[in-house]
């Protein structure tokens, strides 16, 4: 079978080859064989890849990436609770081995105590990027048939079902009535952000580097979002690049929660500054470098003290997420039909993934690896 692996996963010389491997098989019941449809790919691939941010498995060189699957049960084990034909997709976090990790013995890997979890593509287990794949059911997710085509986004969504679940937790400190909502960035987890709380029937800003003529900021307009393009990349000397400045000063207006999904830190500081008193923040963004910036301490902990604002960081999911995701999806397809599918600009033949250069994919790239591409283009060659 086709595998996409990155080759020498943590070294400098890694690299991203076609392999041809042997197809697995279920080894006991509780497991089911699944052909894999398509996998997305996000910003954590080309961390993998590019920053050799991934971790083989323990005694290995090599990793098979991807870790957005969207696939179809070709074979259960009797116990698995799966039929063959089941439209399916998967967690991606496994839990730890320590006894003493509460959180993991009671299957909430994604709050893991040691640090010791390994993760689908990602850290010390193989991933997805294969015509199939050997699951243990008890991660596995059903995908209802309506919703098969879009199973590519479960994963993703379920990253903002777990933030939102608790902020809401958080929030029940007291009497929460949101109305007006800025999230920090239109990449693909920010877009599913602002669809999501436009679901809800915020008043949904995002602000974002892309520009204003941009598919993501019609994209946003048609779904009655406010899009506002962010003026430069560097921070103003105030801790960010011009968001206060723009929200707080120029338009007088604040938020009652930002979403901050770019992992661009400055804005981060700068969003207390647009949070309203009693706010939240929730971030979702990994910063990768170690950039460092002045922080005005005191005024965020005066906000912070004075304004009941709080900021709590999220990563992962559970099954539940997972299962909530499902049914933030079919609201999305109900209020606007066909606009998840329209999101996916980019697909991809294995053959076509050693040349990606993952700076140039659209919105939301996926591969079909077990059928064919609709467009089965190359963003951009390897400069």
């Amino acid at each position: 079978m086709k595998t996409i692996v990155l080759k020498n996963a943590a070294s400098e010389s890694a690299r991203i080859e076609v392999a041809e491997m042997a197809k697995p098989a279920i080894r006991h019941d509780g497991e089911v064989l699944i052909r894999v449809l398509s996998v997305g790919i996000d910003g954590t691939d080309k961390e993998i890849v590019t920053h050799r941010y991934g971790v083989p498995e323990e005694g290995e060189d090599d990793l098979i990436i991807g870790h957005e699957l969207s696939g179809i049960v070709e074979a259960a084990g009797a116990a698995s609770g799966f039929r063959p034909g089941d439209a399916v997709t998967a967690l991606v976090r496994r839990p730890c081995a320590d006894p003493a990790c509460a959180n993991c013995r009671a299957d909430r890997a994604d709050y893991c105590e040691t640090g010791a979890y390994t993760e689908r593509g990602i850290k010390g287990s193989h991933g997805f990027m294969r015509e199939y794949v050997v699951e243990d059911a008890r991660y596995v997710v059903k995908v209802p048939d309506d919703l098969k085509q879009l199973a590519v986004w479960v994963e993703p969504q379920s990253i903002f079902e777990k933030l939102w679940a608790t902020i809401a937790c958080i929030q029940q400190r007291f009497v929460w009535q949101p109305k007006r909502a800025l999230v920090l960035g239109s990449g693909p987890m920010g877009l599913l952000s602002a669809l999501s709380l436009r679901t809800m029937g915020l008043e949904t800003h995002v602000w974002s580097l892309h520009a204003g003529d941009s598919r993501q900021a019609a994209v946003l307009a048609g779904v009655g979002a406010e899009f506002r393009s962010a003026y430069g990349g560097e921070p103003d000397g105030e801790g960010g690049c011009g968001l206060a400045r723009h929200y707080a000063g120029k338009r007088g207006i604040g938020f009652d929660v930002v979403l901050e999904c770019t992992g661009y830190s400055p804005l981060l500081v700068e969003a207390h500054r647009v949070l309203n008193r009693n706010g939240i923040i929730g971030t979702v963004g990994i910063s990768p470098t170690d950039r460092r910036i002045p922080v005005p301490m005191d005024d965020i902990n005066q906000r912070m003290v004075i304004g009941n604002q709080t900021v709590v960081g999220s990563v992962n999911a559970s099954k539940a997420d997972f299962a909530r995701a499902l049914d933030r999806i079919r609201d999305m397809e109900r209020l606007y039909p066909g606009l998840l599918r329209g999101l996916i600009t980019d697909e991809f033949a294995p053959e076509q993934v050693p040349s990606l250069a993952f700076d140039r994919i659209g919105i939301k790239a996926v591969v079909r690896m077990g059928e064919p591409g609709r467009r089965g283009r190359i963003a951009s060659p390897i400069a």
